[in-house]
């Protein structure tokens, strides 16, 4: 099973950040799956890859750290597919949803390290 995370710290108001993730991860041509104030997820849109291919992502909303100013969160993008090449479909698509996290207008991106 591939798997990829990456955590973050944002300059974004915790109440702001989830419904500008959806907006993220829709435009990413996720489909969210499910969502509450600290949690989302969401998938790939079957059709264009394999069902092992079909990535899912989580986001983990970091509460108990939040302040007015900053919060945490951590992605996890993963499928079913083995990451036999270095190059493979749930890399890209985590590089991707990465890329548009660091570069998105919303927020001032602090940190971002890659696990």
């Amino acid at each position: 099973m591939a798997r990829y995370t990456c955590s973050f710290i944002l300059a974004i108001n915790l109440e702001n950040l989830q419904p500008l993730m959806l907006d993220l991860l829709q435009n990413c041509d996720l489909e969210i799956q499910y969502y509450s104030s600290d949690y989302i997820l969401a998938r790939e849109i079957p059709g264009n890859v394999s069902v092992s291919q079909l990535v899912k992502a989580e986001v983990l909303i970091d509460k108990s750290t939040a302040t007015e100013t900053e919060t945490r969160m951590t992605i996890v993008v993963k499928n079913e597919e083995l990451p036999l090449r270095l190059e493979n479909h749930c890399r890209k698509v985590f590089d991707f949803i990465k890329k548009e996290i660091e570069i998105s207008r919303y927020w001032h991106l602090i940190e971002s390290l890659a696990g």
